[in-house]
């Protein structure tokens, strides 16, 4: 199963980021999570079919109506052992 880890940053906190980038990965059916970084940054880890991958990514290029995604950075990673079901946020 392919698993995408992706470091977005600009105005991604406090304008319901990692909640909206759960309800896109639900609906594609991917597992992982979407966390806050001290940095302002968000990460997102996403596994699943490929296809859906990409779909959230180009998602993420521009996030919810609030943000302002003024980077994106994608680094395929291995699927954690302790991936749990499902996408949440931390």
């Amino acid at each position: 199963m392919p698993c995408a880890k992706f470091f977005v940053g600009g105005i991604v906190q406090g304008v319901f980021f990692r909640a909206s980038t759960r309800a896109q990965a639900q609906r594609l059916g991917l597992a992982g999570y979407a966390s806050n970084l001290a940095d302002g940054r968000v990460e997102v880890l996403a596994c699943g079919d490929a296809d859906a991958l990409a779909e959230l990514e180009s998602w993420l290029r521009h996030g919810p109506a609030q943000a302002r995604v003024d980077y994106l950075q994608r680094e395929d990673v291995d699927k954690p052992a302790a991936l749990a079901a499902g996408f949440h946020t931390l």
